[in-house]
């Protein structure tokens, strides 16, 4: 059962227009929150929305709003990471493309919430090509009072702006992303201090994904609660999942929070592509665990359900394989990407990752022994738990993962030998 709630507007002639947006209950949600809402009444709805960030971690919004300090002297920024380079998530692209107001309006009503009156959206260099239809509908809001000052005949100050990265994975995280924001390389920070504290240019931030601002002018026009029984008790909501790999029917799909998972490939999807059997699914883009066709049977695309299936929601990257995938060779193509996007800031993920990429190139090669995946076995717990920022475990749980659940996939790739004694 597909939903049209942030796509709603997709497909209707010239969507990116404020004339379309306008027509569609566009901006109803932040004059209703100008006329009825104080900035903690926001934090309240959203809050009670159950409404978790879209962009893969799945923190609480409204209590991620809640930590940002009210009687801070300083400035307050909204920072939209819209630097989507999670492989196999591409969802974030087409609420930009096709419906960029939405983007715009849900990031005025957070800049309402959290006494804002300047927002960021930070967009991947490999996405230039929206970078104009968001300053077109930027100009457009500001020339209609959505965005400037004196918002709606209020008091209210806002403006937005775009800021393209440079194509950098690791500056999908958030501090990282703000260091680059600023113009300095992008190397995550150490936390705490977290943004909310000290963000960018050492003021109160809050950072979310595109996905979740977009779906907030639909939590105050329809209320918290409304949105909340989208979904489950602890994740409200309709969620996008970009569904690739072997199906019929891949694409983005917005399906309620705790939808089951086979349901989404079968029915949604079209099943497995050429009549075979599914082999494994990876369900929330490529940093998170492996599943097999097994455990996919009863799991359930939600926070708690997901995890209870073993995996994660992730940024919503459902990647399908079929039966005769390679585990192998999946594992080796995105190590090879973890390697080459680790921005080498700390030593277990810059050397960890160089050599499980050597590892499994020389496996690749057909030269690799038992010894070797003894090796990478225990690389990953070294990795895993010490880099500086999520990108080590982000590119060891991918591989522990696979060669626990699919050992013959590495076994028979490799050479029998002698486990070598310790000194």
């Amino acid at each position: 059962m597909e939903l049209k709630i942030l796509t709603k507007r997709f497909g209707l002639p010239n969507s990116t227009s404020i004339e379309t947006y306008l027509a569609h209950e566009g901006y109803q949600g932040l004059q209703k929150t100008l006329k009825e809402f104080t900035p903690d009444q926001v934090i309240d709805e959203v809050k009670k929305s159950a409404l978790r960030g879209r962009g893969g971690a799945g923190f609480p919004t409204g209590l991620k709003w809640s930590f940002v300090p009210k009687q801070s002297p300083k400035p307050k920024y909204v920072v939209c990471n819209a630097d989507e380079s999670e492989p196999g998530t591409c969802k974030d692209r087409p609420l930009m493309e096709y419906d960029p107001h939405q983007l715009v309006e849900g990031m005025a009503i957070a800049g309402y919430a959290l006494g804002s009156k300047r927002g960021y959206i930070y967009i991947r260099g490999e996405y230039m090509y929206i970078v104009p239809i968001l300053e077109k509908a930027i100009d457009e809001a500001r020339a209609k009072g959505y965005l400037g000052k004196n918002i709606c005949g209020s008091d209210f100050e806002f403006d937005l702006f775009v800021h393209p990265g440079a194509g950098a994975y690791i500056c999908g995280e958030e501090t990282a992303l703000l260091n680059s924001l600023e113009g300095l390389r992008g190397h995550p920070r150490i936390k705490p201090p977290f943004p909310a504290v000290a963000g960018l240019y050492g003021c109160p931030t809050v950072v979310n994904n595109v996905e979740t601002f977009t779906a907030v002018p639909h939590i105050i026009m329809k209320g918290g609660d409304w949105y909340r029984g989208l979904g489950t008790e602890k994740s409200g909501g309709s969620k996008m999942f970009s569904v690739s790999g072997h199906v019929n029917k891949p694409g983005n799909y917005e399906v309620p929070m705790g939808y089951p998972l086979m349901q989404l490939i079968n029915e949604e999807c079209g099943g497995v592509w050429k009549g075979r059997k599914l082999k494994a699914v990876i369900p929330g883009g490529s940093s998170v665990y492996i599943m097999t066709a097994q455990e996919c049977e009863n799991a359930t695309l939600d926070y708690e359900g997901m995890v209870k299936a073993g995996s994660s929601v992730g940024s919503g990257g459902v990647i399908v394989m079929d039966e005769t995938t390679d585990i192998f060779e999946t594992t080796y193509n995105l190590i090879h990407f973890y390697n080459h996007e680790s921005c080498g800031w700390c030593t277990p993920c810059r050397e960890g990752t160089d050599w499980l990429h050597k590892l499994f190139k020389k496996i690749h090669r057909g030269e690799g022994t038992t010894e070797d995946l003894r090796m990478i076995e225990r690389l990953c717990p070294n990795i895993e738990g010490r880099s500086h920022c999520p990108l080590g475990e982000a590119a060891v749980w991918p591989i522990t993962s696979a060669m626990k659940k699919f050992p013959e996939d590495f076994r028979r790739r490799v050479r029998e030998v002698e486990p070598v004694a310790a000194d």
